[in-house]
């Protein structure tokens, strides 16, 4: 199995295949439209203008099963980050990424890269003491832990890279930018 054998639904219901995307950068991220990391639509509609040119196409897989940060429907989600933030990308509908109900791309993404940590600094110390709470055991296992968890995955179809929302924009785009 690869990315490409995976499919997605655009907010308007519509399936669209990742191979579409064959020989593209991705970037699949899982968004909220209400959460402390929220502001990264900034960062990812700046990654967005710099590089789709050169290959790079970003996933946006709007979620609500991390504190009901997205409450909204697929048309509000939209009318949120083409208002505040001027994105251009396209957003696929509200989905989630964990539990039964997840879409079978974020078992896959999963499976080829668990999570590594938060990093370091306030906002890492602040997701680790959150989650603590929420799973005792979530150093241990690969589910998405929180909103804008980003996965990279390369032209071939490789997932390369995990970033958690506590990741530097910066270091997404380095690592984007390396693929190109």
């Amino acid at each position: 199995m690869s990315v490409y054998d995976y499919s997605v639904r655009d907010a308007a219901g519509k399936e669209i295949s990742l191979s579409e995307y064959q020989g593209k950068v991705l970037l699949i991220v899982n968004t909220a439209t209400g959460c402390g990391f929220t502001p990264q639509y900034k960062d990812l509609e700046e990654m967005y203008e710099q590089y789709h040119d050169k290959g790079l196409e970003i996933i946006d897989i709007p979620c609500n099963q991390f504190a009901g940060q997205t409450p909204g429907t697929d048309e509000e989600i939209h009318e949120f980050c083409t208002l505040h933030y001027n994105t251009q990308f396209p957003q696929m509908k509200k989905s989630d990424v964990n539990g039964e109900n997840a879409l079978p791309l974020y078992d896959y993404l999963k499976s080829r890269k668990g999570f590594a940590g938060f990093g370091r600094g306030p906002a890492a110390l602040a997701m680790s003491a959150l989650l603590k709470k929420i799973d005792k055991d979530y150093k241990n296992n690969p589910e998405i832990k929180w909103n804008f968890t980003k996965f990279v995955v390369d032209r071939n179809g490789e997932v390369v890279a995990r970033f958690e929302p506590t990741a530097k924009m910066s270091e997404v785009s380095k690592c984007v930018a390396g693929l190109l």
